[in-house]
C-alpha cells in the first residue's frame, strides 16, 4: 500500500498513456485526465487473479454465487444496504448499462434527463441512439453545486420524458446527494413517471463524515422506480476488467434489462473480473481505507496550493471521487486558448471542461489519483506557466 511509488504504466497499453497523443497532439504531458488510478491494484486482487490465470482453460465461464454474495455483503457494510441476491446482475460496465437502460425503457424521439456539467458519455447514450437530452443543469453557488429541483419538476411533467440519469456521487463536482437531495429528486420523479437509472460507480471514494447513500436504500418507492448502477472498478483500480452490476429491486424493471443483455450476449463476462471483484469486496477494504486517506491528502494539498498560489482558480472540495473540477474563468481565456495553455505552456493533459456540457466553459477536470510527487509537479508546472502570462 505504497502509494507514492511511481509505477511504470508503459507497455500496459494504459489508455491515459497511449491517447495523449490522440488528445493533446503530445505525449510530453503529465496525463491527470481519464479516471482511473496511478496506483497498483490491492495484492489480494493481483493475487485472485494469478491463481485464475494458473489454470490453462479460459473458455466461457458464468459467476458463481460467492460472486453475488460478495456484492450483497459489501453494500451492507459500506452502505448499510440490505441488498436481496435476487435484484442483483452482472453488467459488463456502466455505460453499457445506461445504453441498455435508454434502449430498454425509451423510443427514439423520448427525452431523458441528465445534469451537467456531467460525465461525457451521459451525452452520448442518448445521442447516439436517437433520444433527445433534457438538461437540468446544475447550480454553481458559493458553497458548491445544488440541484434546481423547480427546473427539474417543470421539465419531467413533459409525457416525454421518460427516464433521468442521475450522477451519484457526481462527476466532475464532486457533490455526494445528500438524503433531502435524493428523496425530493425521487419523489419528483415518482410523480412523474419518470424511471431513475443512478450511476454510483464513484460510491466507495467518499471523504470526511459525508457518508453515501444509496438512492434506492431510502425508500421502497424509490428501490421500484430506480435502477442502481455499481463497480469496483473505480475503487480498486480494475476498469479494464470490464465488471459491474446492477441492483435493480423492481423484477419487471430488472427482466427488461436482462434480456437486453442476453440480447446483446454480454452476460458471459470477463473470468478475471469477477476473481477481481470478490477478492476486492472481501479482502480489499483496508487497502481501500488507506487509499481514501492518501487521495483526501493530495486533493488537501491541491486546494492549498491554488489558494496560496493561484486564489484566482475556483474549485469546490470534492466530497468524493479522486476528479476536481477547476474553474478558470478568470484567466479571461477562451476554452481553445486554455486548453492550448495546458498543453503547450503547463504541460498538462486534463480533461477539457465544455466536453461536460456548455456548463464546463472555462473548466477543467484534474485527476488527483496519482503519487504525491506527481501531483506537486503538475502544480509546480502549473504555476511557473501562469506566472509567465500574469508577467
Amino acid at each position: 500500500m505504497n502509494f507514492d511509488k511511481i509505477i511504470d504504466r508503459s507497455g500496459t497499453n494504459a489508455l491515459k498513456l497511449e491517447f495523449r497523443e490522440r488528445l493533446f497532439g503530445t505525449n510530453e504531458v503529465i496525463p491527470l485526465w481519464v479516471a482511473d488510478m496511478d496506483f497498483k491494484a490491492p495484492q489480494q486482487v493481483v493475487e485472485a487473479i494469478r491463481k485464475r490465470a494458473a489454470h490453462p482453460m479460459y473458455g466461457y465461464t458464468s459467476r458463481d454465487e460467492d460472486f453475488f454474495q460478495a456484492i450483497v455483503d459489501w453494500q451492507n457494510k459500506r452502505h448499510s444496504w440490505n441488498v436481496s441476491r435476487e435484484w442483483v446482475e452482472f453488467m459488463p460496465g456502466v455505460v453499457p448499462t445506461l445504453v441498455m437502460a435508454v434502449q430498454a425503457f425509451t423510443s427514439e424521439g423520448d427525452k431523458v434527463v441528465i445534469q451537467p456539467p456531467v460525465y461525457p458519455p451521459f451525452f452520448d447514450v442518448v445521442k447516439d441512439h436517437g433520444r433527445i437530452i433534457e438538461e437540468n443543469p446544475l447550480i454553481d453557488t458559493e458553497y458548491g453545486y445544488r440541484m434546481d429541483f423547480e427546473h427539474l419538476e417543470k421539465i419531467t411533467t413533459s409525457d416525454d420524458v421518460k427516464i433521468m440519469i442521475l450522477c451519484h456521487p457526481h462527476n466532475p463536482v464532486g457533490r455526494v446527494w445528500n438524503r433531502e437531495e435524493l428523496t425530493r429528486l425521487g419523489s419528483i420523479c415518482q410523480k412523474n413517471n419518470v424511471l431513475i437509472v443512478s450511476d454510483e460507480i464513484h460510491a466507495d471514494l467518499v471523504y470526511g463524515d459525508q457518508s453515501h447513500i444509496p438512492l434506492a436504500s431510502i425508500s421502497s418507492e424509490l428501490a421500484d422506480n430506480s435502477i442502481t448502477c455499481m463497480a469496483p472498478s473505480k475503487t480498486f483500480n480494475i476498469a479494464g476488467l470490464n465488471t459491474s452490476y446492477v441492483i435493480v429491486p423492481n423484477e419487471k424493471i430488472r427482466k427488461s434489462l436482462q434480456k437486453k443483455l442476453k440480447a446483446y450476449h454480454l452476460f458471459t463476462g470477463n473470468m478475471f473480473g469477477a476473481e477481481a471483484l470478490k477478492a476486492a469486496y472481501k479482502e480489499g477494504e483496508t487497502w481501500l481505507e488507506a487509499l481514501l486517506k492518501y487521495i483526501k491528502g493530495n486533493i488537501e494539498y491541491v486546494m492549498d496550493f491554488f489558494e496560496q498560489n493561484m486564489p484566482e482558480v475556483r474549485v469546490h472540495k470534492p466530497e468524493a471521487t479522486y476528479l476536481m473540477w477547476l474553474d478558470f474563468s478568470a484567466w479571461k481565456m477562451s476554452d481553445a486558448q486554455l486548453r492550448k495553455f495546458m498543453i503547450e505552456k503547463a504541460g498538462l493533459g486534463l480533461n477539457y471542461g465544455p466536453t461536460f456540457g456548455s456548463q464546463g466553459q472555462n473548466f477543467q477536470r484534474l485527476n488527483v489519483a496519482s503519487s504525491r510527487k506527481v501531483i506537486e509537479k503538475a502544480m509546480a508546472q502549473l504555476l511557473e506557466a501562469r506566472n509567465q502570462i500574469v508577467k
